[in-house]
Order: structure tokens, then sequence, then C-alpha cells
């Protein structure tokens, strides 16, 4: 058995998933403040009466690295940037302990400048008299050749605790993307490491010597271990966990919105015959586009307990959360009071909720019943104009999806599938108001800790040759051989797949679930005078992101 656990803004789900379907779910509380034990209460509950031999894999969807960036709680770090001819790195600037430094490689990963080792150790003085313990370094063509990346790192060693260096974060060419990612990445490190220690020696105590996984952007697994050193690509896991949860139970040969309410949020995401839609160079975080490769996503501050007043004569439906609905005795009115009024949500303190609305229905001069239906209509309304708006945004680039590049593809989605506490509720007014299908998610109170529950673990490698310096070289994966004059694409596409195969195992996944793809295969040749040089090759392969092997035909009863 496999369990999942989504960690949201206002509940954290938990399940209990065997090859036949969903055994048990539980919803607890989360505490922002302590997800660590948010996390070990809903593992206590969901393993009640279940022996710990029988679980065999747990997979986490943690807000901790989102919300440590969006609440500017991330760690001091130093950022040491070398650039070169034409391109200024203080354009890129990312914090206050960022220095540009001289030494720069060429495009084809020749050297032009070397690395000034008394200019280096003064930016490490400065920064440890700035109390800085971590540290990115990043390089322009790094990715091309790492060796001024790990000159500066070996130099920065002895004095600081952690140094991340930009040609490990990806292999992708992006200078400014790489330098954000390598800050974020640094940035989150701390926070990530102390979840991490906190979750593990808990489970440890207990005896649960269990595989632990955490969800990433991009829809796939990595294992808990391997993600100390990849914590940027937990940002937006929460989001990750819905489109895979709706994925599930998408239908195949459609277009189809997926929306998942949440207390706090609510996250669109849209899928292609059961494929999620990918943000292809990366997500932006707090205006800095990176590398971070993640699903197309996106969050509207609306879900069951945002906040509602009256502002300057208008209705005002969240961002903010301000705690939980009147109704469940929450200190002001949300749109989960709004449908407490209209007789939709069961077991809840209507009286409660008629005395949070009543205020707005004055403002009005409205019944508090009408009143309630124009919250909740207005609510629809802003996530069907947020549905039509990404589905243009997607289509007017070129469309990519986890699996490849659908060059022309128009999206155009007939079906929207619901997941989240309110979903029924939502569904019905959202089908009532649009020329959508609109569905529930099956088990939707908790489709998205299925989604993670069920992700398979993922990555990427690139890799890139120059035949006329006769090597290939894949700095991320620490990868550089000798080639000779012919070697070609077919040759690349093995050489990476024999680097893609081992670093998924060497972050958790199973040997079933090794599926490879060729997400990009590019070869040119150089040219000097009338006379060819040598062959450009790059190559990017990843491991096909999906269910994990077993469990591609679980059934889940509609509403269990």
């Amino acid at each position: 058995m496999i369990i999942g656990l989504d960690v949201g803004g206002t509940h954290t789900d938990v399940v209990l998933l065997d090859k036949k379907g969903l055994v048990k779910d539980v919803k607890v509380p989360t505490d922002p403040s302590d997800l660590f034990n948010t996390v070990l209460t809903g593992l206590e509950k969901i393993t009640e009466d279940i022996h710990h031999r029988e679980i065999t894999r747990v997979v986490l969807s943690t807000t901790l690295t989102t919300n440590a960036i969006a609440q500017k709680k991330m760690t001091r770090v130093g950022m040491i940037v070398s650039g070169g001819p034409g391109i200024d790195p203080e354009n890129y600037r990312t914090n206050g302990n960022y220095y540009t430094v001289s030494g720069s490689i060429d495009h084809r990963g020749r050297e032009i400048q070397p690395v000034n080792p008394v200019e280096i150790q003064g930016v490490v003085e400065r920064l440890m008299d700035a109390g800085i313990r971590h540290v990115g370094v990043v390089g322009k063509f790094s990715t091309r050749n790492p060796d001024h990346e790990t000159t500066i790192g070996s130099i920065l060693e002895d004095s600081f605790e952690k140094i991340f260096l930009g040609h490990q974060v990806s292999g992708n060419l992006n200078f400014p993307r790489r330098i954000a990612t390598t800050f974020f990445k640094a940035a989150a490190y701390s926070a990530h490491k102390a979840f991490f220690e906190s979750v593990k020696k808990s489970l440890d105590k207990k005896g649960f010597e269990i595989p632990i996984y955490i969800l990433k952007a991009d829809g796939g697994t990595i294992s808990f271990e391997a993600s100390i050193d990849y914590p940027g690509q937990t940002i937006l896991s929460g989001p990750a966990a819905s489109v895979m949860g709706a994925t599930v139970f998408a239908p195949e040969n459609e277009d189809v919105v997926v929306i998942d309410i949440g207390g706090t949020t609510t996250d669109i995401a849209v899928l292609i015959n059961r494929v999620p839609v990918l943000e292809p160079l990366g997500i932006e975080i707090s205006g800095y586009k990176t590398l971070i490769r993640a699903l197309k996503t996106r969050s509207i501050g609306l879900g069951g307990d945002s906040a509602v007043k009256v502002n300057d004569g208008k209705l005002e439906i969240g961002p903010e959360r301000l705690g939980p609905a009147m109704a469940f005795g929450g200190p002001s009115p949300t749109s989960t009071d709004a449908l407490s009024v209209l007789g939709l949500i069961q077991n809840s303190d209507r009286e409660k909720a008629v005395q949070g609305i009543t205020p707005i229905a004055e403002a009005f001069g409205e019944s508090v019943e009408k009143t309630a239906s124009m919250i909740f209509d207005d609510s629809c309304r802003e996530i069907l104009n947020q549905v039509q708006d990404i589905v243009a945004n997607i289509n007017s680039k070129p469309v990519y999806t986890v699996h490849e590049l659908m060059e022309g593809y128009q999206v155009k989605p007939e079906k929207i599938l619901v997941l989240g506490g309110p979903a029924p509720y939502f569904a019905k007014r959202l089908d009532e108001m649009s020329d959508f299908r609109v569905d529930v998610v099956p088990a939707w109170h908790v489709a998205n800790a299925i989604g993670a529950a069920l992700a398979r673990t993922t990555c990427e490698v690139s890799l890139f040759a120059d035949t006329g310096k006769g090597l290939a070289v894949s700095p991320e994966e620490k990868f550089s051989n000798k080639v000779n004059r012919n070697y070609n694409k077919t040759e690349a596409v093995k050489d990476a797949g024999d680097l893609l195969n081992k670093k998924a195992l060497q972050i958790g996944a199973s040997a079933e679930d090794f599926e490879m793809e060729v997400v990009e295969h590019i070869q040119f040749n150089m040219v000097r005078g009338f006379s060819t040089t040598g062959k450009n090759i790059r190559v990017k392969v990843q491991v096909k992101p999906g269910i994990i092997h077993g469990y591609g035909s679980i059934s889940i009863k509609q509403g269990k």
C-alpha cells in the first residue's frame, strides 16, 4: 500500500491506496507554523490499525518552499556571477549579497578569461563578514564547460556550509534563468532540509523504514533524500498534485480544464489527452524567471475560506484568508458561509453563516439569500474568466505538454473536472453558467493526495557534443567524454539515455517505471570558410511522466 499526503493552506489531505483503490482518507488542519506536526498527525491517523510493513511508499506534496518564498522567509544567501564580454550580470541581480566577478567561457566551452583567485577570496571575506552560510555560483556558459564554477566552488568550500553551482541546477542554456534558479535553490535549502530531517527522524522513531518521495512542480516525484539538493523543484508541488489527481480520471482524446478549489486558492490547469500542459522554459517566481520545470498552472486567491467584504460599494471575495468560515467557527464571512446560507453545505452552523452575510446583504439592500447567491455566482464567474484567460494564454504560444511540443495545436476544452472540498457545489453552478460539461473528480475531497501518491519519479538529462573539439559533455551529470568526428545524434541519445537511467535510479525511480522519451535532438554543422569543421549536437531526454507501475487502472468510486 502507498500513502499520499498533500499539505494545503487550510487542510492536509492524506490517503492510503492499494492497487484496487482508495482504502482510507483523512483530513487534518494545516498549521503553517508547524508543518512537521501537521504531517506527522496525518501519517499517524492514516496508519491506525495498519502495520507499517504493509506501507511500501509515501509521497508528500508540500507548500513549504512556496510559502517561504511568498512570505520572504528564505535564508540569506550569497551569489557569485561571471558573465564575460557582451553581457552585464548586474542586469540579473537577485539579492543584496550579489557579486559579479571576472572570468569567462565562450559558447563552445573555451576559456576566454581565467578566474581571478584573489578577487574571489575578497568576495569570500565580504560574504563571511555578512554572516552568509550558503552561496550560489553561476557562469554564463557553464553548461558547456563548468571549470570556472568548480574552480570558484573549490575556493569557497572551506568557508561556507553549502555551495550551489549553476551547471548542476539545469543543463539548459539561459543565463538569467540559471542565475535566478540557483538563487532560489540556495535560499530554499535550509527550510527544506529542516523539514526533511524532522519528518525522517519521526518516521525512524516509529519504525517506518519506508521510501519517502516529494512531488515536484512538473508532476513527477523525487526521493526525499535526493530532494535536499533540489529544493527548488518542490515549489508549486501543491498545484501539481491537483493536476495529477485529475489526470488519473480524465477522459482520453480530449482537452480538459482542471480546477482545484481549496480553502485559500483555486488552481487551474489544462490536460491534453490526459497529459498536462507544461511551462516549457520554467516558472516565474517573485518576478524572476527560472529554469524550474513545472506544469502550466494558474493560482488565484479565491477559495472556500476567502474573506468576503464590501469595499467602496463593491463586493470583494479574497484574496485574503482570515480563518475558516463563520459557519465553522471562523472570525469573518467567507464563500463557504454563502454556501451554508444557501443550504448547500450540511453539518455547518447556518445561523452563524447568516450572521456573517447579513452586514453584506444590508450594504446592498438585498436579502441574505440573494446576497449569498451573488457571492457564489461572482466566485464562479471569476473562475470561468480565469479559465478562458489561461486557455488563451496557452494558445498564444507554442503548446508544450510534459511529453512533447505540439506545434500549431490549439487547446479547445469542452470539459471541466473539479476537485477540492466544495467541488460538487461549484461543479453544478459552473455547469449552469457556462458551455462546458462539468464533472466532479472521484474522491474530489482528497484527489490531490491521490495524484501525489500515484506520480512516477521523473528527471531529465541534457547532453551537448562538439565533434570539432572532440568532446561530449553533460556538466549537470558530471559527465565528459571524448568523441570522434563521426559521433552523431543516435550515439548522443544513447549516451544521454545511459545517464538518465543512472540518474533516475539515484533519485528513487523504479526500474519498472523507467520509460525514456527524447524531447529534443538537434544537430548542425559548424562551417569555417568553405569547410565543415565539425558538428554541434544537443540532446535532451526524460523519464516519461505518468502513473507508477501497477496503478494505471485504479478505480475509485464517485464520492468516496
